[in-house]
């Protein structure tokens, strides 16, 4: 299915947030993560389903000054 990531479309098979952040590569990073500018936290990703056409932000957190 086609989900925008970080403003860019982008085609994935996986069907939760959970398996899309395994499938984008960032499974185990500390991410924060929102679907269609909603916040969802970690614990509820699993049980987060995606839709063609959803809006995905993944934010990495990032050290420096």
């Amino acid at each position: 299915m086609k989900i925008i990531v970080n403003g860019s479309a982008t085609d994935i098979a996986a069907q939760t947030l959970e398996m899309a952040l395994e499938e984008l590569g960032y499974g185990g990073a500390k991410v924060a993560t929102a679907v269609n500018e909603s916040f969802v936290p970690a614990a509820a990703r699993a049980g987060t389903t995606l839709a063609p056409a959803d809006r995905v932000e993944i934010v990495v957190p990032r050290q420096g000054g």
